[in-house]
């Protein structure tokens, strides 16, 4: 799905702050602050709609679910469509 860790990750490539995110997503700052942190775990149609907002800018989610993945991540696939 989507993890706290990929959630910061994909932030920093994005140079987007907690707040942009909230802006672009339509989600709550709070809801984003407190997932990050571990504090709480949001809903997974909240998850899908920080994915969707993440990959609509050109991040791609590597699940490390195959051998030889290192984990979870994310990489940028394209330059966000702000820079375009």
């Amino acid at each position: 799905m989507l993890t706290p860790s990929q959630c910061r990750a994909a932030r920093a490539l994005l140079d987007w702050s907690q707040q942009q995110l909230a802006d672009q997503s339509k989600i709550g700052n709070a809801t984003i602050r407190n997932f990050e942190s571990g504090k709480s775990a949001p809903q997974h149609a909240t998850l899908d709609v920080l994915r969707r907002c993440f990959e609509s800018a050109g991040v791609n989610f590597i699940d490390g679910d195959y051998a030889g993945s290192g984990g979870p991540g994310v990489r940028l696939v394209t330059r966000p469509k702000s820079e375009a």
